[in-house]
């Protein structure tokens, strides 16, 4: 099995955008984005690997249920001299998109760009843009609507839990209310009573509140403003700033 690039190679290949595909089944089962020997160094880590069964780990078991069968990994360069980072991850974006069932743990950056139905289209270039300038400090968190519809839709359940957040919001509360938006819609806006650290998370926050009827019914249905869903932007928080 073909497994290094030369380095000149590297240096045609530029930025790229890989498929692996169980060759039992022909199904891609896994996408990225890199330069160098990227595509490969998964194989190299999954046969290296101890971990256990979480979901961060599912594309590894996949792996070495590949290689303990006797077979080799198909590895697919599906886009490659890509100008530069951002390019090959609008296109990693969009194949994650493309192909449901990934092991990958993390949707692809840009979300809020990516698949959406044509009504969810026409809804959110046609809302006007809510002026948040009054909430700033607060949060605007955007919600995977995979996530959501695994929650059956309770917005509270996805957006209470849990965030990469300054944990000074535990002792301070600086951060009163969250905006939870959904493909750049406003959807719900919840005021906190309190933030959580959760140690199992990473140390990641959490928060205890209750849906603002009062904001929801002022602010749900509007789209929220354009430098919160910059495609640079991949964290899917952000806190609101005047101006």
């Amino acid at each position: 099995m073909e497994d290094t690039f030369t380095p000149e190679v590297q240096e045609r290949l530029g930025y790229y955008v890989y498929r692996l595909i169980d060759p039992r089944n022909g199904e891609t089962f896994y996408v990225g984005k890199g330069k160098g020997n990227r595509v490969f160094a998964h194989a190299r880590a999954a046969l290296a690997s101890d971990a256990g069964e979480d979901e961060e780990n599912l594309k590894y078991r996949t792996i070495r249920e590949i290689t303990g069968a006797g077979l080799e990994v198909i590895t697919v360069i599906h886009r490659h001299g890509l100008k530069d980072e951002a390019t090959a991850y609008e296109v990693e974006a969009a194949l994650i998109d493309a192909y449901p069932g990934l092991t990958n743990v993390q949707d692809g950056h840009n979300s809020d760009f990516g698949v959406m139905h044509s009504r969810e289209v026409i809804r959110l270039y046609g809302a006007q843009t809510a002026e948040l300038d009054a909430f700033e400090g607060c949060l605007i968190i955007k919600l995977n609507p995979k996530t959501l519809d695994a929650n059956n839709g309770n917005v509270y359940k996805t957006v209470r839990y849990a965030w990469k957040l300054k944990t000074s919001l535990v002792e301070k509360n600086t951060a009163p209310y969250v905006f939870a938006v959904v493909n750049g819609i406003i959807r719900s806006v919840f005021s906190v009573e309190r933030w959580i650290l959760v140690p199992e998370e990473g140390d990641k926050l959490a928060f205890d509140g209750t849906e603002n009827a009062e904001l929801t019914k002022q602010f749900g249905g509007l789209r929220i403003p354009d430098k919160y869903r910059q495609k640079a932007r991949a964290n899917p928080v952000a806190y609101i700033k005047k101006g």
